[in-house]
């Protein structure tokens, strides 16, 4: 994997976790890594990175049982990245969707020049 693939990885898991914060800000980092598919200690990695970029705020509360949870609210700042992230990737998957389109398009005619040298050699 090369490190410009991981870096649009990690830019990827911001967009969704910026996703899920604004739907929903009480919720837990084991909540978050579940929906999302990746572990609490890669939830609490990106957390601590949006924080510290101003991207998100936390704010502490004592939950129905008594125990410490978190709230995690978008910031104007996070609300702009989240939006930038979100073009970024519809044009980088509108490109992946052309490149997809054109490559299925050559697959297509070679299926058909196949099929078209399999019935000469039958007919012979």
């Amino acid at each position: 994997m090369t490190s410009k693939h991981n870096k649009e990885e990690y830019k990827y898991e911001d967009l969704d976790l910026l996703r899920h914060l604004q739907e929903k800000q009480d919720v837990s980092q084991r909540e978050l890594a579940q929906k999302m598919g990746i572990s609490l200690g890669k939830i609490n990695f990106i957390l601590n990175a949006l924080i510290k970029k101003g991207i998100i705020k936390v704010q502490n509360f004592r939950n129905n049982k008594n125990k410490l949870a978190y709230t995690y609210y978008l910031t104007s700042a996070g609300i702009n990245e989240k939006a930038a992230l979100t073009v970024k990737f519809f044009k980088r998957k509108l490109n992946d969707y052309d490149i997809l389109k054109r490559e299925l398009a050559e697959l297509e005619e070679d299926m058909k020049k196949i099929n078209a040298s399999e019935t000469k050699v039958h007919d012979e």
